[in-house]
Protein backbone atom coordinates (compact mmCIF):
# COMPACT_ATOMS: atom_id res chain seq x y z
CA UNK A 1 0.00 0.00 0.00
CA UNK A 2 2.90 2.29 1.19
CA UNK A 3 4.33 1.53 -2.50
CA UNK A 4 1.54 2.89 -4.38
CA UNK A 5 1.17 5.97 -2.69
CA UNK A 6 4.88 7.03 -2.87
CA UNK A 7 4.54 6.13 -6.95
CA UNK A 8 1.09 7.59 -7.59
CA UNK A 9 2.67 10.66 -5.56
CA UNK A 10 6.09 10.77 -7.61
CA UNK A 11 3.51 10.63 -10.96
CA UNK A 12 1.27 13.39 -9.66
CA UNK A 13 5.08 15.46 -8.51
CA UNK A 14 6.54 14.76 -11.80
CA UNK A 15 3.47 15.69 -13.62
CA UNK A 16 2.85 19.14 -11.90
CA UNK A 17 6.33 19.93 -12.62
CA UNK A 18 6.90 19.62 -16.13
CA UNK A 19 3.30 20.08 -17.05
CA UNK A 20 3.17 23.52 -14.70
CA UNK A 21 6.30 24.67 -13.17
CA UNK A 22 9.17 24.02 -16.10
CA UNK A 23 7.19 25.97 -18.03
CA UNK A 24 7.21 28.70 -16.32
CA UNK A 25 10.44 28.90 -15.24
CA UNK A 26 11.69 28.56 -19.34
CA UNK A 27 9.26 31.38 -19.91
CA UNK A 28 10.41 34.00 -17.33
CA UNK A 29 14.08 33.06 -17.41
CA UNK A 30 14.85 31.16 -14.30
CA UNK A 31 16.17 27.68 -15.76
CA UNK A 32 19.02 28.05 -13.43
CA UNK A 33 16.60 27.43 -9.65
CA UNK A 34 15.38 23.89 -11.99
CA UNK A 35 16.49 21.58 -9.07
CA UNK A 36 15.53 24.28 -6.48
CA UNK A 37 12.12 24.52 -8.50
CA UNK A 38 11.46 20.92 -8.01
CA UNK A 39 12.05 20.30 -4.68
CA UNK A 40 9.64 23.61 -4.16
CA UNK A 41 6.85 21.86 -6.00
CA UNK A 42 7.29 18.40 -3.92
CA UNK A 43 7.24 20.08 -0.67
CA UNK A 44 3.99 22.63 -2.37
CA UNK A 45 1.94 19.25 -2.97
CA UNK A 46 2.90 17.27 0.28
CA UNK A 47 1.78 20.55 2.20
CA UNK A 48 -1.22 20.42 0.27
CA UNK A 49 -2.19 16.76 1.00
CA UNK A 50 -1.67 18.16 4.53
CA UNK A 51 -4.14 21.07 4.42
CA UNK A 52 -6.81 18.64 2.63
CA UNK A 53 -6.37 16.15 5.41
CA UNK A 54 -6.03 18.37 8.46
CA UNK A 55 -9.12 20.49 7.01
CA UNK A 56 -11.21 16.71 6.10
CA UNK A 57 -10.32 15.00 9.60
CA UNK A 58 -10.60 17.89 12.46
CA UNK A 59 -12.58 20.18 10.70
CA UNK A 60 -15.63 17.64 11.77
CA UNK A 61 -14.29 17.02 14.93
CA UNK A 62 -14.82 20.55 15.97
CA UNK A 63 -18.02 20.05 14.62
CA UNK A 64 -18.88 17.90 16.66
CA UNK A 65 -17.68 18.48 19.74
CA UNK A 66 -16.81 22.08 20.07
CA UNK A 67 -15.52 23.57 23.32
CA UNK A 68 -17.13 27.25 21.94
CA UNK A 69 -19.83 27.81 19.20
CA UNK A 70 -19.31 31.50 18.14
CA UNK A 71 -21.88 33.07 15.54
CA UNK A 72 -18.94 35.42 14.37
CA UNK A 73 -15.89 33.18 13.43
CA UNK A 74 -14.23 36.03 11.30
CA UNK A 75 -11.39 36.10 14.26
CA UNK A 76 -10.32 32.67 13.28
CA UNK A 77 -10.24 33.44 9.71
CA UNK A 78 -7.20 34.77 9.19
CA UNK A 79 -5.70 31.59 11.13
CA UNK A 80 -6.14 29.73 7.48
CA UNK A 81 -4.24 32.08 6.15
CA UNK A 82 -1.19 31.44 8.14
CA UNK A 83 -1.54 27.85 8.00
CA UNK A 84 -2.08 28.26 4.26
CA UNK A 85 1.30 30.32 3.99
CA UNK A 86 3.34 27.79 6.05
CA UNK A 87 1.71 24.35 4.90
CA UNK A 88 1.80 25.10 1.22
CA UNK A 89 5.58 25.76 1.73
CA UNK A 90 5.64 29.82 0.35
CA UNK A 91 7.31 31.05 4.42
CA UNK A 92 9.38 27.40 4.62
CA UNK A 93 10.59 28.14 1.06
CA UNK A 94 11.52 31.80 1.95
CA UNK A 95 13.30 30.70 5.39
CA UNK A 96 14.99 27.97 3.17
CA UNK A 97 16.64 30.39 0.42
CA UNK A 98 17.76 32.89 3.78
CA UNK A 99 19.40 30.26 5.73
CA UNK A 100 20.38 27.23 3.55
CA UNK A 101 23.55 29.78 2.63
CA UNK A 102 24.43 30.30 6.16
CA UNK A 103 24.20 26.87 7.42
CA UNK A 104 26.07 25.73 4.02
CA UNK A 105 28.87 28.14 4.99
CA UNK A 106 29.05 27.18 7.87
CA UNK A 107 28.87 23.47 7.73
CA UNK A 108 31.68 23.79 4.98
CA UNK A 109 33.95 25.76 7.51
CA UNK A 110 33.44 23.43 10.30
CA UNK A 111 34.52 20.32 7.53
CA UNK A 112 37.84 22.02 6.46
CA UNK A 113 38.45 22.31 10.08
CA UNK A 114 38.40 19.10 10.38
CA UNK A 115 34.82 19.24 12.42
CA UNK A 116 32.15 16.84 11.17
CA UNK A 117 28.83 16.90 12.86
CA UNK A 118 28.06 14.00 13.95
CA UNK A 119 25.29 11.30 12.60
CA UNK A 120 23.28 9.77 14.93
CA UNK A 121 22.46 6.73 13.17
CA UNK A 122 26.36 5.90 13.10
CA UNK A 123 26.40 6.91 16.91
CA UNK A 124 23.81 4.47 17.44
CA UNK A 125 23.34 1.30 14.59
CA UNK A 126 20.53 -0.15 16.00
CA UNK A 127 18.55 2.67 14.32
CA UNK A 128 19.66 2.01 10.96
CA UNK A 129 17.68 -1.15 11.30
CA UNK A 130 14.18 0.69 11.90
CA UNK A 131 13.50 3.56 9.97
CA UNK A 132 10.54 3.53 12.45
CA UNK A 133 12.35 3.24 15.81
CA UNK A 134 15.14 6.30 13.85
CA UNK A 135 11.98 8.77 13.43
CA UNK A 136 10.53 8.45 16.77
CA UNK A 137 13.98 9.12 18.28
CA UNK A 138 14.27 11.92 16.11
CA UNK A 139 11.53 12.77 16.77
CA UNK A 140 12.00 12.67 20.76
CA UNK A 141 15.11 14.71 20.71
CA UNK A 142 13.53 17.33 18.54
CA UNK A 143 10.50 17.39 20.76
CA UNK A 144 12.76 17.88 23.93
CA UNK A 145 14.54 20.41 22.32
CA UNK A 146 10.86 22.20 20.85
CA UNK A 147 9.50 22.32 24.57
CA UNK A 148 12.84 24.19 25.39
CA UNK A 149 12.65 26.69 22.93
CA UNK A 150 8.44 27.43 23.51
CA UNK A 151 9.77 28.02 27.21
CA UNK A 152 12.09 30.73 26.45
CA UNK A 153 9.41 32.16 24.32
CA UNK A 154 7.39 32.77 27.66
CA UNK A 155 10.57 33.24 29.54
CA UNK A 156 12.15 35.83 27.73
CA UNK A 157 10.08 39.07 27.62
CA UNK A 158 11.74 40.50 23.97
CA UNK A 159 11.21 36.78 22.51
CA UNK A 160 7.15 36.85 23.96
CA UNK A 161 6.51 40.56 22.58
CA UNK A 162 6.61 38.29 19.28
CA UNK A 163 5.28 34.82 20.37
CA UNK A 164 2.49 36.57 22.01
CA UNK A 165 0.70 36.95 18.82
CA UNK A 166 0.43 33.31 18.35
CA UNK A 167 -1.60 33.71 21.97
CA UNK A 168 -3.44 36.42 21.29
CA UNK A 169 -6.21 34.43 19.15
CA UNK A 170 -9.52 34.16 21.42
CA UNK A 171 -11.10 31.48 18.84
CA UNK A 172 -9.03 28.91 18.44
CA UNK A 173 -9.13 25.93 16.13
CA UNK A 174 -6.62 23.54 14.94
CA UNK A 175 -5.64 26.49 12.11
CA UNK A 176 -4.09 28.58 15.05
CA UNK A 177 -1.25 26.16 15.23
CA UNK A 178 0.79 28.29 12.53
CA UNK A 179 -0.57 31.58 13.65
CA UNK A 180 2.77 33.10 14.23
CA UNK A 181 5.12 36.11 13.57
CA UNK A 182 7.96 35.88 10.48
CA UNK A 183 10.32 36.55 12.89
CA UNK A 184 9.70 34.31 15.35
CA UNK A 185 9.25 31.51 12.33
CA UNK A 186 12.64 32.76 11.21
CA UNK A 187 14.04 31.76 14.46
CA UNK A 188 12.27 28.46 14.93
CA UNK A 189 13.48 27.72 11.41
CA UNK A 190 17.10 28.31 12.43
CA UNK A 191 16.81 26.58 15.85
CA UNK A 192 15.38 23.61 14.07
CA UNK A 193 17.75 23.79 11.34
CA UNK A 194 20.61 23.80 13.66
CA UNK A 195 19.89 21.44 15.39
CA UNK A 196 19.32 18.71 12.73
CA UNK A 197 22.56 19.88 11.52
CA UNK A 198 24.27 19.49 14.79
CA UNK A 199 22.82 15.47 15.35
CA UNK A 200 22.97 14.72 11.06
CA UNK A 201 19.04 14.27 10.69
CA UNK A 202 18.65 12.68 7.28
CA UNK A 203 16.13 15.20 4.95
CA UNK A 204 13.72 12.35 4.43
CA UNK A 205 13.86 11.65 8.63
CA UNK A 206 13.46 15.35 8.65
CA UNK A 207 10.34 15.91 6.99
CA UNK A 208 9.18 12.95 8.43
CA UNK A 209 9.55 14.09 11.61
CA UNK A 210 8.17 17.63 11.00
CA UNK A 211 4.78 16.15 8.93
CA UNK A 212 3.96 14.33 12.57
CA UNK A 213 4.87 16.81 14.98
CA UNK A 214 2.92 19.14 12.47
CA UNK A 215 -0.01 16.98 12.71
CA UNK A 216 0.05 16.55 16.10
CA UNK A 217 0.20 20.33 16.95
CA UNK A 218 -2.63 20.93 14.67
CA UNK A 219 -4.79 19.07 16.43
CA UNK A 220 -3.52 20.21 20.01
CA UNK A 221 -4.85 23.87 19.20
CA UNK A 222 -8.17 22.16 17.90
CA UNK A 223 -11.45 23.43 19.54
CA UNK A 224 -12.94 20.01 20.73
CA UNK A 225 -13.50 18.45 24.16
CA UNK A 226 -11.01 15.90 23.91
CA UNK A 227 -8.69 14.63 27.00
CA UNK A 228 -6.40 11.53 26.72
CA UNK A 229 -7.70 9.43 29.90
CA UNK A 230 -5.82 9.21 33.18
CA UNK A 231 -2.46 7.48 31.13
CA UNK A 232 -2.13 9.25 27.57
CA UNK A 233 -2.71 12.92 29.40
CA UNK A 234 0.65 12.15 30.72
CA UNK A 235 2.30 10.94 27.52
CA UNK A 236 1.00 13.16 24.01
CA UNK A 237 0.01 16.50 24.68
CA UNK A 238 -3.99 16.43 23.92
CA UNK A 239 -6.57 19.40 22.97
CA UNK A 240 -7.07 19.93 26.35
CA UNK A 241 -3.20 19.92 27.63
CA UNK A 242 -2.37 22.67 24.95
CA UNK A 243 -5.93 24.75 25.84
CA UNK A 244 -4.44 25.44 29.01
CA UNK A 245 -1.03 26.79 28.36
CA UNK A 246 -3.85 29.34 25.84
CA UNK A 247 -5.62 30.02 29.15
CA UNK A 248 -6.73 33.88 29.13
CA UNK A 249 -7.04 33.10 33.31
CA UNK A 250 -3.77 31.36 34.48
CA UNK A 251 -2.04 30.40 31.23
CA UNK A 252 0.81 32.50 31.77
CA UNK A 253 1.46 32.40 35.67
CA UNK A 254 4.44 31.60 37.74
CA UNK A 255 8.05 30.89 37.31
CA UNK A 256 8.18 29.71 34.04
CA UNK A 257 5.42 32.65 32.41
CA UNK A 258 2.94 29.70 31.88
CA UNK A 259 2.67 25.65 31.35
CA UNK A 260 2.45 23.11 29.20
CA UNK A 261 4.72 24.43 26.92
CA UNK A 262 5.44 20.77 25.41
CA UNK A 263 4.30 20.31 21.62
CA UNK A 264 4.10 16.42 21.33
CA UNK A 265 5.13 14.63 24.10
CA UNK A 266 3.26 15.81 27.25
CA UNK A 267 6.12 14.28 29.64
CA UNK A 268 8.60 16.95 29.10
CA UNK A 269 6.12 19.48 30.86
CA UNK A 270 6.22 16.37 33.84
CA UNK A 271 9.43 15.86 34.23
CA UNK A 272 10.64 19.77 34.27
CA UNK A 273 7.66 20.54 36.76
CA UNK A 274 5.14 22.58 34.33
CA UNK A 275 2.40 20.52 33.83
CA UNK A 276 -1.00 22.09 34.61
CA UNK A 277 -3.90 19.37 34.69
CA UNK A 278 -7.30 21.61 35.66
CA UNK A 279 -10.53 20.08 34.45
CA UNK A 280 -12.27 23.10 32.76
CA UNK A 281 -11.61 23.48 29.43
CA UNK A 282 -11.01 27.63 29.78
CA UNK A 283 -11.06 30.62 27.38
CA UNK A 284 -7.95 31.20 25.61
CA UNK A 285 -6.49 34.47 24.92
CA UNK A 286 -4.00 37.15 27.02
CA UNK A 287 -4.99 38.93 29.91
CA UNK A 288 -4.53 42.64 28.75
CA UNK A 289 -6.40 42.02 25.63
CA UNK A 290 -9.30 42.93 28.00
CA UNK A 291 -7.71 45.60 29.16
CA UNK A 292 -7.99 46.72 25.00
CA UNK A 293 -4.57 45.82 23.96
CA UNK A 294 -4.42 45.66 20.04
CA UNK A 295 -3.10 42.73 18.55
CA UNK A 296 -4.36 42.95 15.45
CA UNK A 297 -6.99 41.68 13.13
CA UNK A 298 -5.43 40.87 9.84
CA UNK A 299 -1.98 38.92 9.02
CA UNK A 300 -0.36 42.17 8.24
CA UNK A 301 -1.76 44.40 11.05
CA UNK A 302 -0.54 41.56 13.52
CA UNK A 303 2.81 41.40 11.76
CA UNK A 304 3.40 45.21 12.03
CA UNK A 305 2.20 45.42 15.92
CA UNK A 306 4.16 42.32 16.46
CA UNK A 307 7.30 44.37 15.06
CA UNK A 308 6.16 47.16 17.14
CA UNK A 309 6.07 45.21 20.46
CA UNK A 310 9.80 44.10 19.79
CA UNK A 311 11.27 47.67 20.14
CA UNK A 312 9.03 49.35 22.35
CA UNK A 313 6.82 51.12 19.88
CA UNK A 314 3.29 50.54 20.98
CA UNK A 315 3.25 52.30 24.31
CA UNK A 316 3.02 49.21 26.90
Amino acid sequence: MWNWITTRFAELHAWTFETLVQPALYRFGFMNWDEQAFEATELFLIGLIEVLLLWAIFRPVEALAPVEKWDDRSEAHVDIYYALLSKLGLIPLFFFLLLTPAFDWLNGNLRMAGIIPPNLEDMVPALQSSAVLSAVTYLLILDFFDYWRHRFQHRFKTWWQLHALHHSQRQMTFWTDDREHLIDQAISAAWRAALGLLIGVPPVQFLTVTLISGAIESFSHANVRVKFGSVGKYILVSPHFHRVHHAMAFGYDGPAKGCNFAQVFAFWDVLFGTATFAEEFPATGIPDQQTGRDYGRGYWSQQWLGVRRLIGADGK
